[in-house]
């Protein structure tokens, strides 16, 4: 039995396509009877990764991000993709290609819905651990990515102080302080 809050989907289009997301169109009916529409951002299951060295140090990136026209210190993040069983499959590549390094074990975090209001994104986080360089970095020809590593008590003060803006890797760098450090 549908919840009496749900909405009943007429139908769906795609309004826009490009590479990483869609924008759909649905015409729906309102629990009151309303008909309307909604159009929302489709992009799907990301991981991002809280990646450790053996030294405890945090393996960061440093990327151009367009749409704010900076540099956005980060931690590794990429799409679960099709020929992926489940997210943690994803966590390896994305690590590997954006950084060069490998984890000795991935563990889960945790599974947030960023913006459910306008988008179905959902992102699971990881804890990549014993985290070694061992290869060359393999991005994608739309990435611009450097490489470091940083004590993690400087990473979450840079959240703490506005200094990391990127809301998925805040999120990520809080809930390790917050529930597993």
């Amino acid at each position: 039995m549908p919840d009496e809050l749900a909405w009943e989907t007429l139908a769906t289009d795609i309004a826009y396509s490009c590479p990483g997301f869609d924008i759909v169109h649905e015409d729906v009916t309102l629990p009151d009877g309303t008909e309307t529409d909604f159009d929302f951002l489709r992009e799907g299951d990301s991981v991002v990764v809280l990646p450790l060295t053996p030294e405890s140090e945090v393996v960061v990136i440093e990327e151009w991000r367009q749409a704010v026209k900076r540099v956005n210190r980060a931690l590794p993040a990429g799409s679960v993709e099709s020929d992926d069983d489940e997210p943690r499959d994803a966590v390896s590549r994305e690590l590997r290609e954006e950084t060069g390094y490998e984890a000795e074990t991935v563990e889960h975090l945790y599974t947030a819905e960023p913006a459910n209001g306008y988008a179905d994104s959902v992102f699971h986080y990881f804890l990549a651990e014993g985290c070694e360089p061992t290869a060359e970095q393999d991005l994608d020809f739309n990435e611009s990515i450097r490489v470091e590593t940083t004590a993690f008590e400087d990473l979450l003060a840079s959240v703490r102080e506005g200094d990391l803006r990127d809301g998925r890797s805040a999120v990520g760098i809080m809930y390790y302080a917050l529930f597993e450090r």
